[in-house]
C-alpha cells in the first residue's frame, strides 16, 4: 500500500504512463531561409505526411521517409515575412499590388530572387520591415492554421498550432517558438506577433497575455540556440539593460517553462569552458558567439548554457525570491526542409540543398550567392538533433501542452529512450526494483518538472530513476544526475553523478550515487 504524504498534487490522480516524442520546430517552405536554400515545394501538407511516417519524394527527387513516425508536431515557420519569398516567386496578387512585393516579383521573374532574399536578411538584421499590406500575412496564416486542423487526429497525431519569433538584435540569437494549445476557432483570433513588431521578449510576453485575456486560451513561448545568442538568452537584465525584478522573474516562468536545449545548431546544455570537469561537455558544441560570427567568450557562455542559467536562476532566486530560469528542457531539429526526422543513419540534411549527395558535406548554408548574409556555415557541422520527449496521458494537443507547461518532458537528441525521474522523501532502494515505479514515483513524490516540498533541513531528497533504452538504438552507457547549487558564500557549483553505468571508465571527478 502506498502511503499518501499530503504533498503530491498526483496522488489519486490518473498520472500520465505514455511518453510522446515530436518535433516542436520544423520550417516548410513558407519560411524565407528555407524558401531561399532551395525548398521550394515542400509544404505544410508534406510536412506532416512525413512526420506521420509517409514516404515523400525528397528535394533531390529520390524517396525519403523516416525510420518510425513522430507523435506531434509544430510547424514553426519564420512570423517575418511568412510566405512573401515563396509568394513573390509566385506572383501573389496581393504581394504584387505592394511596391515592395512588386520589386521582390520582378526580381523573381529576372532570375536574381537571392537579391530579394538578400533584402529580406537585412530587414531582419535592422528589424525594418517593408509595407506589404495586411491581406497576404492573414491569409497564409490562416492557412497553417488550416493545415494543422486537417491534420490534427487525436489520440494518434498531433499537430500544434505555432511559429518562431525571430528576433537577432545584432545578430544576437533571441528566437522563441510560439505553441498555442487551441483549435482554429481561437487562433484564428490573431495573427503572428513579429520582431517587427518588437525584438524583446518581453513584449512578446505581452502579446502572448493579450492572446489569452482576447480568446480564453492558452500559449507559450519556447527559446531556442542560446548557444548563438552571445550572452543574451539569459542575461541578467531587461532588454533595455534593466534590472531583474520579482515581477520580471515571474512573467519569464509564467510564459516560457521550456527551453530547446538541442537542435541543428549544436548543443546548448553545457560548454567545456563551463563544464570542465564533465567529459562529456564537448557534445556537439557550436561556439560561434552569433549570428554575425561576433566571437563568444567563456563570461559571455554563462549567459548562453541551458545548465548554466539553471544555477544562476537559483542566485537570482535567493536576490529577488524568485527564479526566472527554473525551466525544463526539449529538443527540436530546426530543419528547414520540412522533413522531422533525427536519424543519424538516415541523415536527410537540414537545408535542401544539403540533400543527400555525395559532395554534400561541403554545401553551404546561407547559400554564397546571397548578398549582405551576416553568417555561414558548412553544412557537415549541423547537428542532426533532436526531439522533444513528453509524458502525457493522451496525445492530444490539450495533453501534451499541458505536459509542458508543468514541464514533466525531457530533451533528446534523436533517440527514443524513455526516461522518469521522480523526486521525493521517502525513496528506498526497493522501490527501483517495483514494477509500477510510475505509481511509486508519484505517490512518494514529484515527476520530472514538479517542486518537492520544503523540509526542515533535517534530511535529503531522494530520487527514483528509470531509462529504458530505445528498441532501435544503442544500448545505454551511464544514467547520470547533474547537481547544480550556490553554497553560503555564494559561489555557484555543480557534480556530476554517475548513478549507474555500462562499464567504460568513469572520470575521477564523478561520484558513485
Amino acid at each position: 500500500m502506498l502511503k499518501n504524504w499530503g504533498y503530491s498534487p498526483y496522488v489519486g490522480q490518473d498520472f500520465p504512463d505514455n511518453v510522446y516524442f515530436g518535433d516542436t520546430h520544423v520550417h516548410t517552405n513558407i519560411s524565407f531561409d528555407a524558401f531561399g536554400d532551395g525548398n521550394i515545394d515542400m509544404s505544410a501538407e508534406e510536412a506532416y505526411r512525413f512526420a506521420k511516417g509517409e514516404e515523400m519524394t525528397g528535394h533531390d527527387g529520390a524517396p525519403v521517409r523516416m525510420s518510425r513516425p513522430i507523435d506531434f508536431l509544430v510547424l514553426a515557420d519564420h512570423a517575418e515575412y511568412l510566405g512573401v519569398i515563396q509568394g513573390v516567386a509566385d506572383g501573389n496578387e496581393m504581394l504584387v499590388s505592394t511596391e515592395a512585393g512588386a520589386r521582390w516579383a520582378t526580381l523573381a521573374d529576372e532570375g536574381q530572387l537571392e537579391q530579394a532574399l538578400g533584402e529580406i536578411v537585412n530587414d531582419l538584421a535592422t528589424n525594418t520591415s517593408r509595407d506589404l499590406g495586411d491581406g497576404f500575412s492573414k491569409t497564409v496564416w490562416q492557412d497553417v492554421i488550416d493545415s494543422a486542423e486537417q491534420h490534427n487526429d487525436p489520440g494518434k497525431f498531433t499537430a500544434l498550432i505555432g511559429y518562431e519569433w525571430t528576433s537577432s538584435p545584432d545578430g544576437d540569437n533571441m528566437h522563441r517558438v510560439v505553441i498555442f494549445r487551441d483549435d482554429a476557432a481561437q487562433v484564428s483570433q490573431t495573427i503572428p506577433f513579429s520582431s517587427f513588431d518588437s525584438p524583446s521578449p518581453e513584449d512578446l510576453w505581452k502579446y502572448l497575455q493579450s492572446y489569452e485575456e482576447g480568446t480564453g486560451g492558452r500559449v507559450m513561448s519556447i527559446p531556442h540556440n542560446g548557444n548563438m545568442s552571445a550572452g543574451r538568452m539569459f542575461q541578467l537584465s531587461t532588454y533595455d539593460g534593466g534590472e531583474l525584478s520579482p515581477a520580471y522573474a515571474e512573467t519569464r516562468m509564467r510564459w516560457e517553462p521550456l527551453v530547446e536545449t538541442t537542435q541543428i545548431k549544436g548543443d546548448s546544455e553545457t560548454h567545456p569552458a563551463l563544464s570542465p570537469d564533465d567529459e562529456f561537455a564537448d557534445f556537439e558544441s557550436w561556439d560561434k558567439g552569433n549570428f554575425g560570427l561576433r566571437r563568444t567568450t567563456p563570461e559571455l557562455m554563462k549567459t548562453e548554457y541551458s545548465r548554466s542559467a539553471l544555477k544562476l536562476g537559483l542566485a537570482q532566486e535567493a536576490e529577488l525570491g524568485v527564479n526566472p530560469f527554473k525551466f525544463g528542457m526539449i529538443g527540436a531539429t530546426d530543419s528547414h526542409t520540412s522533413w522531422s526526422n533525427a536519424e543519424e543513419d538516415n541523415y536527410l540534411g537540414k537545408y535542401a540543398t544539403a540533400s543527400p549527395d555525395p559532395d554534400r558535406w561541403d554545401k553551404k548554408f546561407p547559400p554564397p550567392t546571397v548578398p549582405g548574409i551576416l553568417f555561414q556555415y558548412e553544412e557537415w557541422q549541423s547537428s542532426q538533433s533532436g526531439y522533444a520527449a513528453v509524458w502525457a496521458r493522451e496525445n492530444t494537443r490539450e495533453a501534451l501542452w499541458d505536459a509542458m507547461e508543468r514541464k514533466e518532458v525531457y530533451a533528446t537528441t534523436g533517440p527514443r529512450m524513455k526516461v522518469r525521474f521522480f523526486g521525493g522523501w521517502d525513496y528506498v532502494a526497493k522501490d527501483a526494483k517495483r514494477h509500477n515505479i510510475a505509481a511509486v514515483g508519484y505517490g512518494k513524490g514529484v515527476p520530472m518538472g514538479g517542486d518537492l516540498p520544503d523540509t526542515d533541513g533535517a534530511s535529503s531528497p531522494s530520487f527514483l530513476i528509470s531509462a529504458l533504452r530505445d528498441p532501435d538504438g544503442a544500448n545505454l552507457d551511464r544514467v547520470q544526475v547533474i547537481k547544480g547549487w550556490q553554497d553560503q558564500a555564494g559561489n555557484l557549483h555543480e557534480l556530476v553523478y554517475d548513478v549507474v553505468w555500462g562499464g567504460r571508465p568513469r572520470s575521477s571527478q564523478q561520484w558513485q550515487a
